[in-house]
């Protein structure tokens, strides 16, 4: 079986990934895709990319807390 806690390998790597790109591709990629592909309103844009942003950065405290990242 495998294990579904954070402690797993797997999971650790996952999470780290998952921050880093939370972290640089939420505030420039996202609004670029939602801004030019999608017609999205620039202001709705830029809040969604900051907020992925600082989502990225509330999960690289929580690693940081759970010591997986040192």
């Amino acid at each position: 079986m495998v294990e579904n806690d954070v402690n797993s390998k797997f999971m650790r790597v996952l999470l780290i990934i998952v921050t880093f790109v939370l972290i640089f591709a939420g505030p420039t990629y996202v609004p670029y895709v939602l801004f030019s592909i999608l017609n999205l309103n620039y202001v709705a844009s830029a809040v969604s990319g900051f907020a992925l942003f600082i989502a990225g950065l509330l999960l690289m405290f929580f690693l940081i807390r759970k010591k997986i990242i040192t």
